[in-house]
């Protein structure tokens, strides 16, 4: 493992996100995951752009240490998508998914991963933004990709990794890898010096 620093922790990473753990196991960390369901509500006057480190925040603090395993590192994450300054998180449904996948097309939009490392004694929160541009979509290549890939686990309905990046995101301002839900880059570095 490059990171020698870590090798005292049990490192946990609270997210089911199947890429999430792939990009983990990506940067070279060994880890377990355990989950909790979170109230992923936020204040209504919260910015935007504050809402993603808000939420990894929270994940994060809803472990008791005994909850966890001894000399554990928890790494939480949430991501969101920010179009016409509006959140767009995972969507409700298939209508949904359609409605969220129409408002993007055509536009540059806001990808926001908030990440939290916590151990007993320290936590660091940090946030990512990259601007994903994406080609007019017709609504034809909405409902195959809504009805082929059932994007409901992700936030603004898509997933940058799947058909509907290949053949409609012409433009990424930053970290793709963020995009997918872990800014890796940044990670790493934040971890480096933990």
């Amino acid at each position: 493992m490059m990171l020698e620093n870590l090798k005292k922790y049990n490192i946990v990473l609270a997210s089911k996100s199947p890429r999430r753990q792939e990009l983990m196991k990506g940067i070279g960390l060994e880890f377990s995951v355990i989950t909790k369901d979170v109230d992923e509500s936020y204040p209504s006057n919260m910015s935007v752009y504050d809402v993603a480190p808000f939420l990894s925040l929270k994940k994060a603090k809803a472990f008791n240490d005994d909850e966890l395993p001894e000399n554990y590192m928890v790494i939480t994450a949430d991501t969101v998508v920010i179009v016409d300054d509006m959140i767009f998180g995972k969507p409700k449904d298939e209508a949904d998914a359609r409605v969220m996948l129409g408002r993007i097309s055509g536009k540059k939009h806001s990808v926001i991963t908030g990440v939290t490392i916590r151990t007993s004694d320290k936590v660091k929160t940090f946030s990512v933004v990259s601007k994903v541009s994406f080609e007019t979509l017709d609504q034809e290549e909405i409902d195959y990709y809504v009805n082929n890939f059932r994007p409901y686990d992700k936030a603004g309905a898509y997933g940058i990794q799947e058909w509907i990046g290949y053949i409609g995101v012409n433009h990424v301002e930053g970290s793709y890898f963020n995009v997918m839900g872990l800014p890796t880059q940044k990670l790493y570095k934040m971890l480096k010096t933990f």
